[in-house]
């Protein structure tokens, strides 16, 4: 019998790295939510003690270096589980984008493996797990709204934004996230008013979550790929009322009221990129 997790794709309302850490990670700040565009996970227990992936994707690797695996492996080993698990990746985030496709999926295993051999155990001690896996995976394991703090693993749970349309638009580029943080200089960062990203989501203020949403990693982003600015004055000048770069990038993202008006700012941005989403809000 087949178990079926969704995996939905996050966006970053609002990105501020704090400081460099001893151990080489950054304290970050993020606000997250969920869009309604996912991968799809299929779980098939296994007698033998193994995991096996299959996904049809030439850009993510089937073996232990995909997160997915390392959720597996990290959930077997935790809980002593001898019983193997077949996990099926249907990807339709795409890959290296600042949309934690990597990470959502990885979260998508351990609460599907949480109910494929009825385990109950709390999202909370799930999303700890997760946060030994990668940054943006505690996160993913709750999915809807919430800033993430440490450097991702401290999850406070917020309010959902107003309800609107997601223009999503990546360059033909992959964007490695340690080669961003890698060039991250504290003392020049742009920092963005996160208390105020806040208070919109809890006022339920679109406009003034557009006017306040920001993310330090998108000028250095935008340093080494140029097409990341090119696309945001684009989604700009078309009229999407608030345009950022999700994650460390590539892709930006326009948040719409209207759905009338985001469908004519998704139809203007296909003539920019080729990967152009049209999406609500699930966060």
């Amino acid at each position: 019998m087949a178990l079926i997790e969704k995996a939905p794709a996050k966006i970053n309302l609002s990105l501020d790295v704090l400081r460099k850490r001893e151990d080489g990670f950054h304290d970050v700040e993020m606000i997250m939510t969920t869009i309604d565009l996912s991968d799809r996970i299929e779980l098939h227990s296994l007698d033998e003690d193994k995991i096996e992936i299959s996904m049809e994707s030439r850009y993510v690797p089937n073996d232990e270096r995909n997160l997915a695996y390392k959720a597996a492996h990290a959930f077997k080993k935790k809980y002593a589980i001898k019983t193997g698990v077949h996990i099926g990746i249907e990807k339709n985030i795409p890959v290296s984008a600042g949309l934690g496709g990597g990470s959502t999926d990885a979260a998508a295993v351990l609460r599907g493996l949480n109910r494929l051999w009825n385990l109950n155990i709390p999202l909370d001690e799930l999303a700890v797990l997760g946060a030994t896996i990668g940054a943006d995976v505690s996160f993913c394991v709750y999915g809807n709204t919430a800033i993430a703090r440490g450097y991702g693993e401290q999850i406070e749970v917020l309010a959902s934004p107003p309800p609107c349309w997601v223009v999503l638009a990546k360059p033909n580029i992959g964007v490695s996230t340690w080669t961003i943080f890698n060039r991250v200089k504290i003392n020049e960062l742009y920092h963005p008013n996160t208390k105020r990203v806040m208070e919109a989501l809890y006022e339920k203020d679109f406009h003034k979550l557009c006017q306040y949403m920001g993310n330090s990693l998108e000028p250095i982003t935008s340093s080494l790929h140029p097409e990341v600015s090119q696309i945001k004055q684009a989604m700009m000048n078309i009229g999407a009322p608030g345009v950022l770069m999700s994650g460390s990038g590539p892709t930006v993202y326009g948040l719409v009221e209207h759905e009338n008006k985001a469908r004519r700012i998704y139809n203007g941005m296909r003539g920019f990129c080729e990967e152009v989403y049209l999406v609500r809000l699930i966060g």
